[in-house]
C-alpha cells in the first residue's frame, strides 16, 4: 500500500469508527457486555410490538408465538456465526464481503444494504410521528418528520463509544416505562376474555398457510439482526472472542423476537389494536409518547450508524468517494425524511419481502463461504481482505448465487411458484444460495479472492 493510502486509512480509522478497513487488534477494546448493549437499541424497537401485534391479530397468536421461537433460532445461528467472523477479522460485513464477491460485487450489497437501514429508519421513524401526531394532533405531520429525522444526526456524529453511552443511560428508563405499559394494561379489561395465547381470528388455524405467513414475515427481518450486530462486534476485546459470539449473536434476538415480539403479540390481543404508536398512547398518554420517543430514537440512532458505514464503503469502492462517515450520516438522515415524507409506511409488506430475501441470501452466502468454503474445503484464502488493490473487482463465488437466489426468491415471494414457497421464499433463496457457493468455489478453485496475497494480516485475524 503506498503512504498516501496508508494515511488516508489511518485517518479514516481514527475519525470514521474503521468504515473502509479493518480495526486493528489493539483497538479492539469493548466488552461483550458493552457492545450487546448496543444492540439492544435495535431489539428495543416498538417495531417488533408492531410484528407481534400485527401477526396476533391476522394469523392467530399460536402462529405468532411458533414464528418467533423459529426466528430465534434461526437468526440467532447467523448472528451468532457472523459476530465470530467480525470480531475474529475486525471488519464489518461490507467489509467481510469485499473477498468473497469482489470489492466492486460488495458494493452493491453495501448500497442494498445501506438502502434497508434507511427504509427503517423511515419506517420507525413514522411510528414515532404517529405517536405524537395522535396526542398532539394539531401539529402538522411534515413538522414532525423534519425534527425527529433531524434529531438521530447529531445522535450518531462520534460513533461507537456516543452509540454504547447513549444507549446505557436510556436502557433504565426504556425498562420502566415498558414495565408501566405492562401493568397498566393488565389494570384495563381484555377485549379477548380467554388466555391470550389461545386467541385465534375466524377461519384461522394453528400451523399451515397461517404459520406459513407469519413465518414470511420474520424472515423480513430476520437477516438484518443477524448482519447488524457485525457493525459493532469488530470493536470486541479478542479475550471475548467465544462468550461474546454467543451473547452479542442470540440475546438481541432473544428480545427482539421473544420479549418486544411476545409483548406485542399479548399487547395486540389484550387491546384488540396491531399499531403499537396508537395503543402505547393509550395506555401510557403522555408517557407513552416519551416511551415511543425514547424506543424510536434508539433504534434510529443503530440505522443511521449502520447506513453511513454502507454507504461510505459503497462511494469508497465505486467512484474513490471519501468525504467521512459523518457526512453519510446526514444524507442517510435526510434520506429517510424524504422516504417518511413521501408515504413509505403505505408500501412496508413489499419492502420487506425483498428486503428478506437478500438479506437471508447475503448471510447465507457470508456463513457458508467462511464456514464450508474456506475452513472446510480450504478453498481461497483463510482470511478476509478488504483493500482494492489486493483484490478483484469481481468474484463469482458470491456474485452468482446472489443475484441467482436472490432473483428466484424474489419471483417466489411473489407468488409465482406456489403458496408454500411464497411464504419460505427468504429461507428458500438461503438455500440456494448457499449450494451455489460450494459449487462455484469448486468450480473456480478460490481464483478471484485476492489478486496478491497481503503480508501484514496478523495470524490471530485468520478464520481457518
Amino acid at each position: 500500500m503506498r503512504s498516501g493510502q496508508v494515511a488516508d486509512h489511518i485517518v479514516e480509522g481514527m475519525n470514521d469508527d474503521y468504515s473502509l478497513d479493518r480495526i486493528p487488534r489493539p483497538k479492539r477494546t469493548m466488552g461483550w457486555l458493552s457492545i450487546t448493549n448496543i444492540t439492544f437499541g435495535i431489539a428495543t424497537a416498538i417495531f417488533y410490538f408492531q410484528m407481534g401485534s400485527v401477526m396476533a391479530l391476522q394469523f392467530g397468536a399460536i402462529n405468532a408465538i411458533i414464528s418467533a421461537i423459529y426466528a430465534i433460532i434461526v437468526a440467532g445461528i447467523l448472528g451468532t456465526i457472523i459476530v465470530y467472523l467480525s470480531a475474529k477479522s475486525g471488519m464489518n460485513v461490507n467489509l467481510l464481503s469485499r473477498g468473497g464477491f469482489g470489492y466492486i460485487g460488495a458494493s452493491l450489497t453495501s448500497l442494498i444494504y445501506a438502502s434497508n437501514f434507511i427504509m427503517y429508519c423511515a419506517f420507525e421513524g413514522m411510528i414515532l410521528v404517529s405517536a405524537i401526531k395522535a396526542y398532539f394532533p394539531s401539529i402538522p405531520m411534515w413538522i414532525l418528520i423534519i425534527i425527529f429525522g433531524t434529531i438521530v444526526i447529531p445522535l450518531n456524529w462520534f460513533g461507537i463509544k456516543q452509540l454504547d453511552k447513549l444507549q446505557k443511560w436510556s436502557l433504565p428508563l426504556f425498562g420502566i416505562f415498558l414495565i408501566s405499559a405492562i401493568l397498566v394494561a393488565l389494570n384495563k379489561p381484555s377485549i379477548y376474555e380467554g388466555s391470550f395465547w389461545t386467541y385465534m381470528p375466524e377461519g384461522v388455524q394453528a400451523g399451515g398457510s397461517a404459520l406459513l405467513l407469519c413465518i414470511g414475515m420474520q424472515h423480513g427481518i430476520m437477516g438484518l439482526t443477524a448482519l447488524l450486530a457485525s457493525d459493532y462486534a469488530r470493536f470486541l476485546k479478542p479475550k471475548d472472542l467465544k462468550i461474546g459470539s454467543l451473547a452479542i449473536g442470540f440475546i438481541p434476538q432473544i428480545f427482539c423476537f421473544g420479549v418486544m415480539g411476545g409483548l406485542g403479540i399479548w399487547f395486540g390481543v389484550r387491546i384488540g389494536e396491531s399499531n403499537p404508536g396508537i395503543y402505547i398512547v393509550l395506555l401510557l398518554g403522555l408517557g407513552g409518547v416519551l416511551f415511543t420517543m425514547l424506543t424510536q430514537i434508539r433504534i434510529n440512532i443503530t440505522n443511521i450508524y449502520s447506513s453511513s458505514l454502507s454507504l461510505s464503503n459503497f462511494f469508497e469502492n465505486v467512484f474513490r468517494f471519501k468525504p467521512g462517515r459523518r457526512f453519510w450520516v446526514v444524507v442517510a438522515g435526510v434520506v429517510s425524511m424524504i422516504l417518511m415524507l413521501g408515504g413509505i409506511v403505505n408500501h412496508l409488506d413489499t419492502a420487506m419481502t425483498f428486503q428478506g430475501v437478500f438479506l437471508l441470501t447475503w448471510a447465507a452466502i457470508l456463513v457458508t463461504d467462511a464456514l464450508i468454503v474456506k475452513k472446510l474445503l480450504k478453498i481461497g484464502p483463510r482470511y478476509f481482505e478488504a483493500r482494492q488493490e489486493n483484490l478483484y473487482r469481481w468474484n463469482p463465488v458470491g456474485v452468482v448465487p446472489l443475484i441467482v437466489a436472490s432473483g428466484l426468491g424474489t419471483i417466489a415471494a411473489l407468488g409465482y411458484m406456489g403458496p408454500f414457497l411464497q411464504s419460505t421464499a427468504a429461507f428458500f433463496a438461503a438455500i440456494l444460495a448457499a449450494i451455489l457457493t460450494v459449487i462455484i468455489a469448486i468450480t473456480t478453485k478460490g481464483k478471484y479472492y485476492v489478486k496478491k496475497d497481503p503480508d501484514d494480516i496478523p495470524e490471530e485475524d485468520y478464520i481457518a
